[in-house]
């Protein structure tokens, strides 16, 4: 794809935000943080994203899970273990790179035992490791403030990267499987 297209293609980018996401006023202000946005239902993780490509809709092979702390994490680790594994197993066989973001979550209190849940420290870092190789995903922890701007950037370069590594065919024509009329 020339450099022009995706310049074109990433001032298309709209986030995908999943109709499961309360409307709370944290979500209102990661919304505001979208330069556009559109509510569906997501087969995996809480928000992806989509570009216009030659006339059609795509949507990124990408899914941002978003826990709101720590403590959900250890909550989806024992309580909603196999409906969490369902999630990223739909996503890896679906070819979907995955983000884990934890709002205000950093390595020093997972380790240091830091938080609600009386999840042990090793088998939560256990968890989180586990869960990145076994799933190819990425972690991504911030301040709460910062969670709408990051979601915003990850969609963005996961949408420059991917379309700056179209195909283009034997015809001369771009590969926009999936894509739909803009």
């Amino acid at each position: 794809m020339h450099p022009l297209d995706v310049e074109e293609a990433l001032q298309t980018l709209t986030a995908i935000v999943d109709t499961r996401e309360q409307p709370t006023l944290q979500l209102t202000k990661r919304l505001e943080c979208f330069q556009r946005y559109e509510r569906a239902t997501l087969n995996a993780g809480d928000y992806s994203g989509k570009v216009c490509v030659n006339g059609g809709w795509v949507q990124l092979p990408v899914a941002i899970e978003r826990k709101m702390s720590v403590d959900e994490l250890c909550n989806n680790f024992c309580q909603q273990r196999p409906r969490f594994e369902r999630e990223f197993n739909r996503a890896k066989e679906n070819g979907v790179r995955m983000y884990l973001l934890i709002e205000g979550g950093n390595w020093e209190n997972i380790y240091g035992g830091h938080y609600l849940s009386k999840m042990r420290s090793r088998s939560l870092v256990g968890s989180i490791l586990t869960w990145l190789s076994r799933y190819g995903c990425q972690i991504l922890m911030c301040n709460r403030k910062l969670t709408g701007q990051l979601i915003w950037d990850v969609l963005y370069y996961e949408a420059r990267t991917y379309l700056l590594g179209m195909v283009v065919d034997e015809t001369g024509q771009q590969d926009s499987s999936g894509a739909v009329d803009c």
